[in-house]
């Protein structure tokens, strides 16, 4: 006597696990695709000063991030900027001529710092598993929506993410999306307008085209898992492998459905 299975469920043996593998292939993309070096600042608006928060996931399983070099075009070119220094990172900062100059103060800047790049001490930096974030204070601001630094992340292992790519309206995010500030709603009369107090540990921006390198601050490194930002990509193909999953079994159903009535008849 034949011990095998009927077609249907033979097809259900083959279409099951396969959806369910994409459907799993789908939610761990979702996970990558999140994390994200992004940039944010809470008081950031046209004409004014503010504090630039990039926010630095590790993404690999196995490697620390021990590097993060962040270039500012000039179209995002910023008259002072200075940084917060962390314990157990070093930094760097490199000028750049302006082809345009820049007005502050009354006075016209030739210069900018065009690359900050923050560097982990010997055997430190972002662990697996783990976040860091990097600060930045200046202005001010130009009277743009949108300001682009393109950034590249160095693990530990010599690989790199360079996150680069620029993010265009009506199209899918890319792979890897350069960080993109949004300027808060504001003018160049508005408060905070004004270039805050540097602080003992902050870095001035060098004028002559030298780079300036700023010693350990006592800013503790972030230790705390990486948040889960969400990702609309990752959503979608989560949403097509879950239709995918239905609709395979709905197949099998109707073949089940139809070798019953040609027993039947």
């Amino acid at each position: 006597m034949s011990t095998s299975l009927p077609r249907p469920l033979a097809r259900l043996g083959v279409v099951v696990p396969a959806v369910l593998v994409a459907l799993a292939a789908a939610v761990a993309g979702a996970g990558v695709a999140s994390a994200h070096v992004t940039v944010s600042s809470a008081d950031a608006a046209p004409g004014g000063f503010g504090k630039l928060t990039f926010r630095v996931p590790n993404e690999s399983d196995t490697a620390s991030t021990v590097a993060l070099r962040i270039s500012v075009p000039e179209e995002s070119a910023l008259a002072s900027l200075r940084v917060q220094p962390i314990a157990g990172w070093t930094v760097t900062m490199t000028t750049s001529d302006l082809a345009t100059p820049l007005e502050s103060h009354g006075e016209q800047i030739t210069s900018y710092v065009s690359v900050i790049e923050f560097r982990a001490v010997d055997g430190g930096g972002i662990r697996p598993g783990e976040f860091q974030e990097f600060a930045l204070s200046g202005g001010p601001f130009p009277e743009s929506g949108e300001l682009t630094f393109p950034a590249v992340q160095t693990y530990s292992d010599g690989t790199e993410a360079a996150w680069i790519e620029p993010t265009v309206d009506g199209r899918p995010e890319p792979e890897r999306p350069a960080p993109v500030l949004a300027l808060a709603g504001g003018t160049s009369g508005s408060a905070g307008a004004t270039e805050p107090a540097s602080s003992g540990g902050d870095t001035a921006t060098s004028s002559d085209g030298d780079t300036a390198t700023s010693s350990d601050g006592d800013t503790a490194s972030s230790t705390e898992s990486v948040a889960d930002e969400g990702s609309s990509t990752g959503t979608v193909a989560l949403v097509l492998s879950i239709v995918a999953l239905l609709l395979g079994l709905g197949g099998v159903a109707l073949g089940l459905r139809a070798g019953r009535r040609t027993v039947s008849s």
